[in-house]
């Protein structure tokens, strides 16, 4: 790549352990904006920690010689500009935003990692040929409204601020009123959508205990599985529970155990990574002496093969609707998600293999049973992840945990992957 500079980064001793002492800290730093007295971490989309964390990112950004810049979404950037401002932007991150009550690794660790490469590379070798950016995703995990990737989907076109789409939280707030009132949307910043990356890279905790069991590193993500999600409505009819014959009954929550539970036999006859998940359940009118009247609960279904994808929500809508049929209920299944399988770029996954080899860093090729942004980006360029282990694979939970060892290993790997195609 025109490389001017050594072939390889030399990591020195001391520049080491400065990054450990700096992950460590840096992670903390980030865990205390939407600490939740539980012990986690909630930072909803537009919410004041989700903008006090931005913010605070924003600072450090600028504190580490990056040029920090948001889009009009609320995507934050920190740009390390590059001599050839022709050649195309690297760009690596994740998004700061969590599920309710969460762990402060996920997402959070790829923007920090992102950052702390970035400060490494300007400080040891100046500027780079080709401009590198860190970017902290505005949303990825659907937690507050009924949408994923609000923030990657904005970048690659998905999603436009021209039609924002007509969700709201449960509160009743809606996603636009909710941007506006963080300070986005109004055109105050840059366009969203962008067509000058020429590669990206999201560096990630594993979420899963693949790599710890077998003593691995660095896990080289090959693809990602597709996901749809699905919420599930049903009316029956609410009446008093002692006074109701069996026979006469239209309860709702009944049914939708007999769908829970054909969800969960039919899941166990595919074959892995196939996964299915009822994860929200709401119950009406929620009393001990009533027959529940109407019930509403979510479905998450992942595969790595889309047509087995399609095939088994095809199966579970015509499933549902002869339950519903057979109790006398009403069924209505709305689809809010739809992210098609993503394969990982090969050449990018090859120079990553080559680092980890001349590293001597034990690893290992593997699939993403999460979501992640990168299936967003990698509609738009060539992308890729890198996972480092999750202590006892627990993740979305304030429980989540990685070692300092681990995740400032993966800010290496990372620094030289960047150094060796920007320098």
């Amino acid at each position: 790549m025109g490389n001017v500079h050594k072939q390889h980064l030399h990591m020195s001793e001391s520049s080491r352990s400065r990054l450990y002492s700096d992950i460590e800290e840096a992670t903390e730093w980030l865990a205390q904006f939407g600490q939740a007295a539980e012990g986690g971490v909630t930072r909803l989309l537009y919410t004041p920690a989700w903008l006090a964390a931005q913010q605070a990112l924003e600072e450090r950004m600028g504190r580490f010689g990056l040029t920090p810049y948001y889009d009009d979404c609320g995507n934050l950037y920190g740009r390390l500009s590059g001599t050839d401002r022709d050649a195309g932007v690297l760009l690596t991150g994740s998004h700061v935003d969590t599920v309710n009550c969460g762990g402060k690794f996920d997402g959070a660790y790829g923007i920090l990692a992102g950052m702390l490469a970035l400060r490494y590379l300007r400080e040891n070798c100046g500027s780079p040929r080709r401009t590198i950016e860190v970017v902290s995703f505005c949303e990825e995990e659907g937690s507050r409204f009924p949408l994923t990737y609000w923030g990657s989907g904005n970048i690659v076109g998905r999603y436009s601020l021209g039609a924002v789409p007509e969700v709201t939280d449960k509160e009743g707030i809606t996603l636009a009123a909710a941007m506006s009132g963080a300070g986005f949307g109004q055109k105050r910043y840059r366009p969203t959508e962008r067509r000058d990356i020429a590669e990206f890279i999201e560096l990630h905790i594993e979420q899963g205990f693949v790599l710890e069991k077998e003593n691995k590193t660095i896990g080289i993500v090959e693809g990602i599985v597709g996901q749809k999600r699905f919420t599930v409505r049903l009316k029956g009819a609410a009446n008093h529970a002692g006074t109701t014959p069996m026979k006469y009954r239209h309860d709702a929550l009944a049914g939708a155990g007999a769908m829970i539970g054909w969800i969960e036999g039919r899941a166990l006859t595919q074959p892995e990574p196939f996964v299915s998940t009822v994860g929200q359940l709401e119950v009406s009118p929620n009393s001990s002496n009533v027959i529940p009247g109407q019930v509403c609960f979510t479905v998450d279904v992942r595969d790595a093969v889309e047509e087995r994808l399609a095939a088994f929500c095809l199966e579970l809508r015509q499933a549902f609707a002869a339950i519903a049929g057979g109790r006398g209920l009403s069924v209505e299944v709305e689809e809010w998600m739809n992210m098609p399988p993503a394969l990982m770029n090969p050449a990018m996954n090859s120079e990553l293999a080559a680092i980890c080899e001349a590293k001597r860093l034990p690893w290992r090729h593997m699939f993403s049973g999460a979501g992640h942004d990168t299936q967003v980006i990698s509609r738009l360029c060539p992308s890729t992840m890198l996972f480092v282990p999750s202590h006892n694979g627990i993740s979305h939970s304030p429980l989540e945990s990685s070692s300092t060892a681990d995740l400032a290993t993966g800010v290496e790997v990372l620094a030289e992957w960047l150094y060796k195609r920007a320098y």
